[in-house]
């Protein structure tokens, strides 16, 4: 492993540092190293492996569709994006059409393209939110309020104005008739899984009404299936005008999609916007069967189920780092009393997990769907030593 990871120094770009573990292989909920180590995968790719790994109709679906057709552009249609296309707009409900991009940057790319091109010159600026995370790319960077991340970036020619995450008050002041829209995430992953506060979606849906800006929901880590519901917005009954999607939708495979509806489904005209790989016939195949898979094994009552068992072995813990959990389903932060979360990171991988330091106090878990309650009990029971050893 050590060899191979001074192997990734030298060729790669330095912007991820050097990964602590080279893997191997993977199969359910579990992955290997190249030195042998088992681990168990709490964190599913940043809640992309949504079957786990190695799961037969994931395979089955890519291997099949790679060996009939694996690359169209976009110059031609192919069955499997109508199908799936179909499938998510019947998910969402209502008069809606896709656009498929390969990532989760690039469906909110295409998002803040197909607003501007609705609203107009007129409309001059946006509304995102404090600590919010919409991707790398310049135009999704605009609109990400991580000041960490942006700033070595700016200027940037959007118009961002951003607001405190879950107040309305602020978000009421800031969205008037010369808004274009609303940039939110149900929850916020990259800030440690923080989920709006009860009723502020519904205020926000509101408030857009009221001043004819658009409503853009960000569901790339929160949608399909991961907090118990196809999508998390549908928790809380608000509909967006576009919503943006990726991560778990393939599986592992790259795939992102923008939903517009109502006047945001036809704004794009021909020659617009466009994607040479976008939609390829492998990632829309992989797409089907994660979609096919949730239902069939009735993932989304599972995920709750199992979701309400972990945050509620470790909130019975007693332990002076631990300072709570929160989230949804299995998108949960195991939140710390101090900024220790890359040691408890370090220390549950020594003991054979996988978890996200992803804030100085918040540690992420967002595992496969298909986490069985034995697989959630031995991370628990693991849980106060790995916490001890970070202390």
């Amino acid at each position: 492993m050590n060899d191979l990871r001074k192997r990734f120094e030298a060729a790669l770009m330095p912007n991820y540092g050097v990964p602590p573990l080279a893997l191997a292989r993977g199969e359910g909920c579990r992955v290997w190293d190249t030195d042998g180590n088992a681990y168990l995968d709490l964190i599913g790719g940043i809640a992309v492996s949504v079957l786990g790994h190695g799961h037969p109709a994931l395979v089955q679906a890519v291997s099949a569709q790679v060996a009939t057709l694996a690359h169209t552009s976009n110059l031609f249609l192919h069955e499997p994006e109508v199908l799936l296309a179909e499938r998510l707009l019947g998910l969402l409900g209502g008069d809606g059409r896709v656009f498929f991009t390969n990532s989760g940057t690039e469906a909110n790319e295409a998002a803040y393209k197909l607003v501007r091109r609705h609203t107009g010159p007129d409309r001059t600026y946006v509304v995102a939110a404090d600590s919010s995370f919409h991707g790398r790319t310049m135009g999704a960077l605009a609109l990400t309020g991580k000041a960490s991340i942006r700033e070595p970036f700016g200027p940037f020619a959007a118009d961002v104005r951003f607001v405190t995450y879950g107040s309305v008050d602020e978000l009421r002041a800031a969205v008037t008739g010369d808004c274009a829209a609303v940039f939110l995430e149900p929850t916020q992953g990259e800030a440690g899984v923080i989920p709006a506060p009860e009723g502020y979606l519904a205020a926000a849906r509101a408030i857009c009404d009221e001043t004819g800006a658009a409503l853009v929901l960000d569901e790339i880590q929160s949608g399909v299936g991961r907090t118990g519901t196809w999508f998390q917005h549908q928790h809380e009954g608000v509909r967006p005008d576009v919503i943006t999607l990726a991560k778990g939708l393939g599986g592992g495979l790259p795939i992102g999609a923008c939903v517009g509806f109502g006047p945001y489904a036809t704004a794009f005209g021909k020659g617009d916007h466009g994607s040479t790989f976008g939609g390829n016939p492998v990632a829309c195949a992989a797409a089907l069967a994660v979609l096919d898979t949730i239902e069939r094994e009735g993932l989304l009552e599972h995920v709750t189920k199992v979701g309400d068992q972990l945050a509620a072995a470790v909130e019975a813990i007693d332990h002076p780092l631990l300072a709570g959990v929160r989230g949804r389903g299995l998108w949960r932060a195991i939140v710390l009393a101090e900024p220790e979360s890359a040691a408890v990171e370090a220390a549950a991988r020594d003991a054979g997990f996988l978890v996200n330091a992803v804030a100085p106090q918040a540690v992420r878990l967002a595992p496969p769907l298909i986490i069985a309650p034995d697989e959630v009990a031995s991370f628990v029971t693991a849980l106060p030593g790995i916490l001890g050893a970070a202390s």
